[in-house]
């Protein structure tokens, strides 16, 4: 088994809706040693069963940071390393080279991003292909899509 030893990337839940797909994403995330960030509002408690269930008992150790809002985050971190992942965008999440220390935004499981952050970040905004039948892929299995190519190109395994 590979380990990865430093944080490379970050994910970040943007009002977050379902506190099962934030545990399991959670779990992903100490599985990758990422951070997870949680921007507010969510529509749950941070304690909630259900989170906590879907986390099993890794939820305790996972680099859990929350923000009041998305421009108290943002004034924090370059906005060269944010990439938004959304159904709308036009670039593949494969056509990134991404880099150490990238962020990976992911909007509520219900409506995404907001469109003027998808228009401010411009081809930042990044997407996972998949058939036209389906509007979106579970919020947990494209952050696991996504993270797990950002760490096999940031740690060269």
């Amino acid at each position: 088994m590979v380990a990865f030893h430093e944080i490379n990337v970050k994910i970040v839940l943007f009002n977050p809706e379902i506190p099962a797909n934030t545990g399991n994403i959670g779990r992903l995330c100490l599985g990758a040693n990422a951070e997870l960030h949680i921007i507010k509002p969510m529509r749950f408690f941070i304690n909630d069963k259900y989170l906590k269930k879907a986390g099993i008992d890794y939820w305790e150790k996972v680099k859990l940071f929350l923000h009041d809002d998305w421009e108290s985050f943002v004034a924090n971190y370059p906005k060269d390393n944010i990439y938004l992942c959304s159904t709308k965008g036009k670039r593949l999440y494969t056509d990134v080279s991404y880099q150490k220390n990238d962020i990976l935004v992911f909007g509520p499981e219900s409506r995404g991003l907001p469109e003027d952050m998808l228009n401010e970040y411009g081809d930042k905004v990044i997407t996972i292909p998949m058939h036209k039948d389906i509007r979106s892929i579970n919020l947990c299995n494209s952050v696991a899509i996504v993270l797990y190519e950002g760490m096999r190109q940031v740690s060269k395994i």
